[in-house]
């Protein structure tokens, strides 16, 4: 994952983690993929937005570890 892509900030989406330069959270690119919506889309929608970064942030998810219940 490239760590300079992802960032999180307490004054900034409240900690959420964020796609550095912009407060395009890594949850918002998470959630708009899940509803069927294109990294193209999403580029359209959110100028800021780089396939880069839509990518660190599908990576982000899988650098999480696992909790094992």
């Amino acid at each position: 994952m490239d760590t300079k892509l992802i960032e999180s900030n307490p004054s900034i989406m409240m900690g959420k983690p964020v796609i550095a330069g912009t407060r395009i959270s890594v949850e918002l690119i998470l959630e708009k993929l899940a509803a069927g919506e294109t990294i193209e889309q999403l580029l359209e929608e959110y100028p800021r937005l780089t396939e880069e970064g839509v990518r660190a942030a599908l990576d982000s998810v899988s650098q999480v570890p696992k909790s094992h219940s």
